[in-house]
């Protein structure tokens, strides 16, 4: 709230991905402070993407497509996590050296099809300005105005049902099952 009193525009990091970060600041932090996100950035690396893909970390620098496609669907769950809380997203894409035209056009157009905004993230090698096509493509998802944040679940629902609408919204459980010491 001091960062909102001080600027126009406040960036926070809210703990590593979608599924726990994003979902503990936008379910409980936001609706305890009365916070309303109006966007979110997902930060992504090629390499992680095709670790996912099944690549041994020290093949991680050979391009590998056919990996990096596989491993994508993990991108593609966290963006889908934040879009359930109707904020827009931007997915950074943090560019290594060993990261090439094709591999970095795969995760960029795969995010625009998700139906978020995404830019190569060149800080480490170029400071500031290397963050520069990241920051026009939050402002311009802000300059659009199509935020409608919400949290996941009402909270003033029994503490299973919130739990069932975590496990299955964000995870993708089929279902809960409690053990008894739980109920």
């Amino acid at each position: 709230k001091l960062a909102l009193s001080l600027g126009d525009i406040v960036l926070t990091e809210a703990g590593f991905g979608a599924d726990l970060g994003a979902e503990k600041f936008f379910d409980i932090k936001c609706r305890f402070g009365g916070l309303k996100p109006e966007a979110a950035v997902v930060v992504a690396t090629i390499r992680a993407l095709k670790m996912h893909g099944g690549v041994k970390k020290e093949n991680l620098a050979t391009p590998d497509v056919a990996a990096l496609q596989r491993g994508i669907v993990n991108l593609e769950g966290h963006v889908k996590n934040v879009q359930k809380f109707g904020v827009p997203v931007v997915v950074a894409l943090n560019r290594f050296l060993s990261d090439t035209p094709e591999e970095q056009k795969v995760v960029l157009d795969s995010a625009r099809s998700w139906g978020g905004r995404a830019a190569l993230s060149d800080v480490w090698a170029r400071g500031g300005e290397g963050g520069v096509e990241v920051g026009e493509e939050v402002l311009a998802a802000l300059a659009e105005g199509k935020a409608d944040f919400k949290p996941l679940y009402d909270a003033a629902l029994p503490i299973k049902q919130k739990i069932e609408t975590i496990a299955t919204q964000v995870y993708g459980a089929d279902g809960v099952n409690f053990a008894p010491t739980a109920d």
